[in-house]
């Protein structure tokens, strides 16, 4: 018996020593292995949440430069809208005055052609007046008639 225990012994220290130390050294190297993983996984998880943070971000700032980009160009076009509305007054205007102007000259013009008209007829009368005798009260009736018309006309 003594024997057998020495050679369980033996057999104990033999197993030990090229089966379970090495059996031990792999599971370590599994175990070892097995955690690397584990924490790669945590640290890409933790860097995924991180990018996707910065994303979120990105894309709240891209909002807010779309936002005021939409803003800026609102605010051009009532400026460029005003700077039209502006620009056709003042055409308006322009063109108003233009007329006015246009319209005085003519009023001037016309009135110049009526009193050469008057002055020619004045003179045509005066003309046939002349030919044929007039009394001074029939003079006088021209007269007066001749000074109401030129009144009538200015």
């Amino acid at each position: 018996m003594l024997f057998q225990i020495v050679a369980v012994i033996i057999l104990i220290g033999l197993v030990s020593r090229f089966a379970i130390r090495p059996l031990m050294k792999v599971m370590q190297e599994r175990q070892d292995h097995i955690d690397s993983q584990i924490n790669t996984a945590e640290e890409n998880r933790a860097e995924a949440e991180k990018l996707a943070a910065e994303q979120r971000e990105t894309l709240k700032q891209a909002r807010e430069e779309a936002k005021e980009i939409v803003e800026r160009a609102k605010s051009q076009k009532e400026k460029e809208a005003q700077a039209i509305i502006q620009e056709a007054q003042e055409r308006a205007e322009r063109m108003i005055k233009e007329a006015s102007a246009e319209i005085a000259q003519q009023k001037e013009k016309a009135v110049k052609e009526l009193r050469d008209e008057v002055g020619r007829l004045s003179v045509e009368l005066a003309s046939k007046v002349m030919e044929k005798e007039v009394d001074a009260q029939e003079q006088s009736k021209l007269i007066n008639r001749y000074l109401e018309q030129t009144g009538e006309i200015q």
